[in-house]
């Protein structure tokens, strides 16, 4: 059954009595008195909710299997329609999450600015504006239009708050994307330089510089500044070969039931970021166990499409769930579960996601090396993400048989696209592998304004209905929570 939490009640429990599962010290707001106190904070100014349940259920990642379990925060954005609670994994409690991690942001900074020697806080502030910099990013993606030059300055964005909030139900304007973008931008700048991986005790839950130059590199690609891509990715990772997810080395001697376990650990170097947060998406393998999430016939589609460019066979671990009709792959741990106190048999189900990886940043570098001309740099890059991948290669050493080239990748598409266009596409199959049931895809889905059909069967397969999201629909956007009203924004999504 799923646990219902008042706003302030999970805050408060989150960083309590829950802290030893989130592996970071508890808020302490009462008297940030020095550095240590400010960084004890700034535990809370990460999204304690998970978005991956509603991303990946949007996207077409997500078939309707006809059968099996469906909350809420599963069917009603499967079906682009609004999660009537704000209970956890819903995209209200995601909004929510955000704002209460952009407080504790705010609170810090103030607590760096007033402190009676500022200098002393330096790593602390620029932790507090990186992780604003990023919950605003994440806000603007999923609730306003994606990032176009031309558009952005007349497109509504979301609240963009720099101070702590002093009174209830302030008044607040949605601003436009660009004024979001250009907030984000100087949050990032300012505190990229400040950032000091020796003041974190478990550095993957915080922005170390690798994570914070990973973002930069995520914003950019957005804002669609390639330079600055290639820039940011080669700060954030200098060498992706011994940093990528061990697909066809070690991962193989883990098997289907450990490697969930081992898959979110903060001593896997592919892991740049992670959060825990309340979620019952991980918690017995519910992303594979949900009725509208990867189906048979689409992991055929996803995962043998690609192997028609290199040949040969995927690394990745998959297993079926309960059920022939329950595909997928059990890469987030499944047994997290904070119990209320010892000797009780009920408390709260949580999980423990990566927000940025080392994969992504060399997807993002690809895609900024294809849009500069790059091609050579692109497809080597690929390669050798790809001799981590194949099953049977030395990572780093990849047979020329299995290699990609210009001419292999514009076959694979009949040769009905040049080579931009071609590397593109391929590049965004691969990515729709490597992070299925995290809710990537349907980032790529808003960038390139990629239609989504959703069908909806009965328990024997017959298709009883259909929906589609044509590029520019206004369902792309999620709809803001009803209460923000309170604040004078006017929803203009739905």
């Amino acid at each position: 059954m799923r646990l219902k939490f008042e706003y302030i009640f999970l805050l408060t429990f989150l960083l309590g009595s829950c802290s030893k599962y989130l592996e970071r010290e508890p808020d302490n707001r009462a008297k940030l008195t020095d550095p240590v106190k400010v960084s004890q904070l700034l535990a809370s100014a990460y999204p304690l909710a998970n978005y991956m349940p509603f991303a990946e259920a949007m996207s077409d990642n997500a078939g309707d299997k006809g059968v099996g379990e469906a909350d809420v925060t599963n069917s009603a954005p499967y079906g682009f329609e609004n999660v009537t609670n704000s209970d956890q994994d819903s995209p209200d409690n995601y909004w929510h999450a955000c704002y209460t991690a952009i407080a504790s942001a705010n609170l810090a900074l103030e607590a760096c600015l007033q402190a009676p020697h500022p200098g002393q806080y330096q790593s602390q502030k620029g932790e507090a504006l990186i992780a604003r910099a990023y919950t605003h990013f994440m806000l603007v993606t999923f609730y306003s239009k994606p990032y176009d030059a031309a558009t952005a300055a007349s497109n509504p964005g979301i609240p963009y708050v720099t101070v702590p909030e002093s009174e209830v139900n302030k008044n607040y304007s949605r601003s436009s994307v660009a004024d979001v973008y250009e907030k984000i931008e100087k949050d990032l700048l300012e505190g990229l330089p400040l950032i000091d991986d020796a003041s974190y005790k478990v550095p993957r839950y915080h922005f170390t510089r690798s994570a914070a130059n990973a973002f930069a590199a995520r914003f950019y690609l957005y804002k669609k500044d390639y330079e600055k891509v290639i820039q940011y990715a080669g700060e954030s990772v200098q060498d992706f070969l011994s940093n990528l997810r061990p697909w066809n080395t070690t991962y193989q001697t883990y098997g289907i039931n450990n490697l969930p376990a081992e898959y979110q650990k903060t001593t896997e170097p592919a892991n740049l970021l992670l959060v825990s947060c309340p979620s019952i998406y991980n918690y017995g393998l519910a992303y594979i166990r949900y009725r509208y999430a990867l189906t048979p016939g689409l992991k055929t589609i996803i995962f043998n499409t690609p192997l028609e460019v290199t040949g040969g066979d995927w690394a990745f671990i998959t297993g079926f769930v309960g059920s022939q009709k329950n595909p997928g792959v059990p890469k987030l741990n499944y047994t997290d579960f904070s119990r209320e106190d010892p000797t009780s048999n009920f408390g709260l189900s949580y999980g423990t996601i990566s927000l940025l990886t080392t994969e992504e940043v060399l997807f993002n570098k690809v895609e900024a090396n294809v849009y500069l001309g790059n091609y050579d740099a692109a497809i080597k890059d690929l390669n050798l993400y790809l001799s981590t991948r194949l099953t049977g290669v030395t990572p780093g050493n990849l047979p020329a048989n299995r290699t990609v080239t210009q001419t292999k990748v514009r076959q694979h598409y009949s040769n009905a696209f040049n080579i931009q266009e071609s590397l593109i596409k391929y590049l965004l199959e691969l990515k729709r592998i490597e992070f299925v049931h995290e809710g990537m895809r349907w980032f790529d889905i808003l960038r390139y304004d990629l239609p989504v059909e959703h069908d909806f069967v009965n328990a024997g397969g017959v298709v009883t209905k259909s929906i589609t999201i044509e590029p520019g629909d206004k369902l792309r956007q999620l709809k803001l929570p009803d209460e923000v009203k309170l604040s004078g924004i006017t929803d203009l999504n739905r």
